[in-house]
């Protein structure tokens, strides 16, 4: 039986990746070892890890003017290293919540500093992307922070405000879906699970500019200068991670770049979407239609006696991880980039079906 894998992470990786690694990655360059085996310090794997940088590089056409590193630790550590690096003590960080990471991230960012909300959707039960009235910033704040793509609520933002404050993103289940406005960002970062490889390194790319005013009172470990400094090579990095990524990086070439992602993401979210808003309320989305995620499209049915039974049909059927999040039930497709088309479109008929019987 055909697996279907919706997951929310980590999430399918291209299976054309998956094969090159299965013939490559155990012997890699006829060396007799696998990636994982290589010295960091190696060539043999010097020149993945530099090609992997130079990929992310050009595929988000990041500026001249940016650092792009190769961490550890997943988005949850760059919710606290964001704030060791950027927060100082006579400064306060803004944060923009729009769901269960963005809360996560300020909770962390205030162990290290102060901390306020700039805007909020959580009365409207994080429905929608809010407005955020920079007018509000506090002129003592150290940078703004947002996450791109709410993967438990299905909200995602399609531009960020253009503050004088730094802006500070994470990224980690949307990037390489799309392009990036670099004008609008000053640093992203992202767990590559979702979208850039498998779980393991963390993509972190940052205007020089505010690498500059990192403070310099943070342990080496934790400080991006240190790791900027060193290439992503201060410490042992995830060598298979960064070899996934690569390759991950080499397929979003080959089919079309971002532009192809974005395309790709959009065609596969508005087949489920199409099926939603055409099912006379059977289906109903959580996100509000003008900030509905093209990764997690979240909807309920109308009981939980019905989703418990959908979701046990589709899991006889092969569909893997359509579960809502725990923290808000329901059900949810995580559609990320090595998600096929083809799949979308069988959860599209076993929905249909699955309507017919039950409406």
């Amino acid at each position: 039986m055909t697996t279907y894998n919706f997951n929310p992470g980590p999430s399918p990786l291209p299976q054309e990746v998956l094969d090159h690694a299965q013939a490559n990655m155990f012997n890699f360059e006829q060396s007799g070892m696998g990636i994982m085996e290589l010295s960091h310090r190696s060539p043999q794997y010097e020149g993945v890890h530099n090609q992997t940088i130079k990929q992310i590089r050009k595929l988000l056409d990041v500026p001249e003017d940016y650092s792009v590193l190769l961490l550890q630790g997943g988005a949850s550590l760059q919710f606290a290293m964001s704030a060791m690096n950027f927060l100082p003590a006579d400064q306060k960080a803004a944060f923009v919540m729009t769901g269960s990471w963005s809360e996560k991230a300020k909770k962390e960012a205030s162990f290290y500093g102060q901390t306020y909300e700039l805007a909020t959707s959580k009365a409207n039960q994080y429905k929608n992307i809010p407005e955020v009235d920079l007018s509000l910033v506090s002129p003592d704040t150290a940078y703004i922070h947002y996450t791109s793509n709410n993967t438990i609520f299905g909200t995602q933002w399609t531009r960020f405000p253009n503050s004088d404050q730094p802006a500070i993103v994470d990224m980690s289940s949307d990037i390489l879906s799309k392009e990036v406005d670099w004008n609008t960002v000053d640093m992203a970062y992202a767990g590559a699970q979702k979208n850039a490889g498998m779980s393991g390194v963390t993509i972190v790319i940052v205007r020089n500019s505010l690498l500059d005013h990192a403070s310099e009172n943070v342990s080496p470990t934790l400080s991006y200068k240190q790791h900027d400094k060193a290439n992503s090579l201060y410490n042992t990095p995830p060598t298979s991670a960064i070899y996934m990524t690569g390759l991950v990086c080499d397929w979003i070439e080959k089919n079309g770049g971002l532009k192809g992602m974005k395309q790709r993401a959009e065609e596969k979210a508005q087949l489920i979407y199409d099926e939603i808003d055409g099912s006379e309320g059977f289906y109903t989305g959580h996100a509000d239609t003008a900030s509905r995620s093209n990764m997690n499209v979240t909807f309920n049915l109308p009981s939980e006696e019905l989703e418990k039974s959908f979701l046990a049909k589709a899991k006889a059927e092969g569909f893997v991880g359509l579960n809502g999040h725990r923290s808000v039930g329901g059900c949810r497709a995580s559609i990320y980039n090595a998600v096929p088309k083809e799949h979308v479109e069988k959860l599209i008929s076993f929905m249909k079906e699955f309507r017919s019987v039950n409406k």
